[in-house]
């Protein structure tokens, strides 16, 4: 058996602190929310000029806190209160400008929105003059509390875990969380509640190797660097990086900086990527980046919990991408993604396996917490959780309620439908 994590701490440190198992059989949903009609709209956000879907675009709910990501396909899927019928969606995406429609524009099915690219040259004179990539990410990261949510919150997030053998879909989990996000200025921890789960997972196709990701949630709640700031971007890292412009964008009809950024020292796994800053209150709105893994050892022991005799086991790519919203002009975490690629060599075997690991969340919801403590929750989780694992089975269209989740792409769903029929033969 394999287990893997995607957070090492900072460099010369230790892994990310998952051990032990926790297992379980079943949930208490303290959070149940209130029985209320809702209104289901499908549809699909493609570019205007070729008609290809688009990928990761956020539509949300206007004056409310509800909102949904697109799928790799470009599909999405929006529930809605009944009573909130006159709202309007904001769609937007990074590349593309933003578009608000009147929710009576969509449909239950076949819903098509067109966004078109972003073609506006932006040129420096357009932006607010800054000269010095680092001191803008010093900056970014010294407001953080004039920027970033400092109250308690409750989020309802999905998350979903997907492993494939080469082209092969063979482990499938999914959730509806509850997440007590603590505040972006204080030291403690977020905690994660699981309110609805299901998962199934296909042995006879991962051979001798169970590939399983340790830490389920937590591999996308960590990605929030302005939360987490320890283990991409912590201040006293900043001498350890390389930060250059790129040319700047827009994301939400705003300005935005493009930072570029690249780890000095390459003895060990090292970041790079780009990070997307508010030009005007240098607020960290969007990051895309990867950890080079090509030195294979110091990758395996850094990743690599536990792994057969005979076996080479590393990853070959990781790749991180977190996304942040605004709420009453104060910023937080909105979606998080984690793609990574493992390679498992035999001694011998001609051929090696490749497995894909993909992890991504989405918050769906958000409103202010007030409630009893939190860790008192029965169906609390820990960031040791395996999801294969410890989670419920799967269950049938109607499991989620009025809860919105991400739209399963093609190659899921076609899993996803294989997995409904061979329950339905068990039955």
């Amino acid at each position: 058996m394999k287990n893997t994590g995607i957070f090492p701490y900072s460099r010369n440190s230790s892994i990310l602190a998952l051990i032990a198992m926790l297992l379980f059989s079943a949930y208490s949903f303290a959070f149940q929310p209130k029985a209320e009609d809702y209104v289901e709209y499908r549809g699909e956000v493609v570019n205007s000029s070729n008609g290809r879907g688009i990928a990761s675009a956020f539509l949300a709910l206007n004056n409310s806190n509800i909102s949904t990501i697109t799928n790799e396909d470009g599909k999405f899927s929006l529930k809605v209160p009944e009573d909130l019928v006159e709202a309007t969606v904001t769609i937007s995406v990074l590349g593309f400008q933003s578009k608000t429609l009147p929710l009576t524009y969509f449909k239950p099915q076949d819903t098509r929105i067109e966004l078109e690219e972003t073609v506006e040259e932006l040129s420096e004179i357009s932006l607010y003059q800054a000269t010095d990539a680092k001191l803008l990410v010093k900056e970014m990261l010294t407001k953080k509390d004039e920027n970033y949510f400092n109250d308690e919150s409750l989020m309802t997030s999905f998350y979903r875990e997907t492993i494939k053998k080469g082209w092969s879909d063979v482990s499938l989990s999914e959730a509806v969380l509850k997440i007590y996000k603590t505040p972006y200025n204080s030291a403690k921890k977020d905690l994660v509640s699981i309110y609805k789960a299901r998962k199934s997972t296909d042995y006879d196709k991962l051979d001798t190797v169970a590939m399983k990701l340790k830490g389920g949630p937590f591999n996308t709640l960590y990605l929030d660097m302005m939360k987490y700031t320890e283990y991409v971007l912590r201040p006293g890292m900043l001498e350890s990086y390389e930060f250059s412009f790129d040319d700047p964008t827009k994301i939400n009809d705003r300005y935005t900086y493009v930072v570029d950024f690249r780890e000095i020292d390459h003895s060990d796994p090292w970041y790079f990527g780009k990070l997307f800053i508010d030009a005007e209150t240098s607020t960290l709105v969007k990051a895309d980046y990867s950890l080079n893994v090509d030195d294979r050892s110091k990758a395996q022991e850094m990743f690599v919990k536990k792994k057969p005799n005979g076996s080479k086991v590393y990853p070959v790519e990781l790749n991180y991408e977190v996304d942040y919203a605004q709420n009453n002009g104060k910023w937080r975490y909105a979606y998080g993604k984690a793609e990574m690629e493992y390679v498992v060599n035999w001694k011998r075997k001609i051929f090696n396996s490749r497995y894909k690991i993909n992890s991504e969340m989405v918050v769906t919801d958000l409103e202010k917490y007030a409630g009893e403590d939190f860790r008192q929750t029965e169906s609390l989780i820990r960031p040791n959780i395996v999801m294969v694992d410890d989670v419920s089975g799967f269950y049938d269209t109607n499991f989620w309620g009025s809860n919105n989740i991400i739209e399963p792409d093609k190659s899921i769903q076609n899993a996803i439908d294989k997995i409904k029929r061979n329950f339905e033969d068990e039955r």
